[in-house]
């Protein structure tokens, strides 16, 4: 998730036409391969847009205003809850002691109440407050422009 969230503030940084995925991977030394996966899973979620032939690559799909954490996380982690309850506290030698439970499992209700405030933290965060924080350090934009520019 790391390497997508760079790659969607380093396009907005650089502007213009589609990156090669090439370019964009080797930017901060990643994995070719495992970075265009990424950016297929971005480009399914509708935040960047792939562009095929010489010229190709990719680019944005919409301003870093429009996406958001959660947008980039559901995009490469997908929706899916992050806990999962198999029910143990009526597994086992504890389950067989004790009284069939009655309500919901107290670690469940703790875990879905604490995802979806993480959810909303998400939610509440777009890339371009990252963006802004990125421009504090002027030396940041021309750096990215360089190394995908190649100059």
């Amino acid at each position: 998730m790391e390497w997508a969230l760079h790659t969607l503030l380093n396009l907005d940084m650089i502007g213009g036409g589609p990156v090669g995925n090439g370019r964009l991977a080797e930017a901060h030394g990643l994995s070719a391969s495992y970075l265009n996966k990424q950016l297929q899973q971005l480009a399914r979620a509708g935040l960047v847009v792939s562009v095929s032939g010489p010229r190709g690559g990719f680019s944005l799909a919409k301003p870093l205003e429009s996406i958001t954490l959660l947008d980039v996380v559901e995009a490469i982690e997908g929706d899916a809850h992050l806990f999962h309850c198999a029910e143990i506290r009526c597994c086992g030698k504890i389950g067989d002691l004790s009284p069939a439970p009655t309500g919901p499992c107290a670690v469940n209700s703790a875990m879905r109440k604490t995802e979806e405030a993480w959810h909303q933290a998400l939610a509440a965060q777009n890339l371009a407050e990252i963006r802004a924080e990125l421009d504090r350090t002027p030396a940041v934009r021309r750096i990215v422009r360089s190394a995908l520019e190649g100059g």
